[in-house]
């Protein structure tokens, strides 16, 4: 049995920056300011280190920060679920409903989510796309600040949902960032990039994942060669 471990924004989906949009109201709100919001590259990173580093380098104390670090995913999730909308702005990468749609009906597959979003984050996201309920597991940027810890809790949780042990070489971490790769290799996990996000071919093949896809848009070949 595998373990299949989607993350969200790059790879399952495209928000259109609703999530910086949502942060930033976010942080006005409860920390009132979003210090250096404007230059921060999101990318493969976990919400609670975004939070932790931004308000830091803004000068506030990290106890003070993690303190009021529940309000402030509070407010986010309802700024982000207003940036949404009907989701009419959310964009599904090529192949990605279908593939997604086919791996949860594989009686071998289990299929999760190991991103750097809050879990009600990637819940907002997904939901008008129609593909969270196929997710059945997952770890989450609201677990831990280090992305290399969510593939081994996201399978942990796997087993307790299924019963299965699973091996690590029978879990596949799906990215579109040189981070998703380093926290499959982490965990001893079959890294597999996905050149769909804002990392081009060449700056993922450099990392050396285990699989590399210009995209999913070949749903055959796709689930030929991650159940390989």
């Amino acid at each position: 049995m595998k373990l299949v471990l989607f993350d969200v924004d790059g790879t399952i989906l495209s928000a259109q920056g609703a999530g910086r949009r949502a942060l930033s109201r976010a942080l006005e709100q409860v920390y009132g300011t979003v210090g250096a919001l404007a230059g921060y590259d999101f990318r493969g990173r976990t919400d609670l280190s975004i939070v932790l580093e931004l308000m830091c380098g803004a000068g506030l104390g990290a106890d003070a920060v993690r303190a009021a670090m529940g309000n402030c995913f509070e407010a986010y999730a309802r700024a982000l679920t207003e940036e949404i909308g009907d989701g009419a702005r959310v964009r599904v990468l090529p192949g990605v409903a279908e593939l997604v749609g086919r791996l949860a009906t594989t009686p071998s597959v289990v299929l999760g989510l190991v991103t750097g979003n809050i879990e009600e984050g990637a819940r907002i996201k997904l939901l008008p796309t129609g593909l969270w309920s196929h997710f059945r597991t997952g770890a989450y940027g609201s677990d831990h600040a280090d992305r290399r810890q969510l593939p081994s809790l996201a399978t942990r949780r796997a087993h307790a949902l299924t019963g299965h042990a699973f091996r690590r070489e029978d879990v596949l971490v799906l990215g579109d960032t040189p981070a998703d790769i380093d926290c499959a290799r982490a965990f001893g996990a079959v890294a597999v990039a996905v050149a769909t996000g804002q990392h081009s071919r060449e700056e993922l093949a450099a990392e050396r994942p285990d699989l590399l896809f210009d995209s999913f848009a070949d749903v055959d070949g796709a689930i030929a060669a991650l159940l390989a």
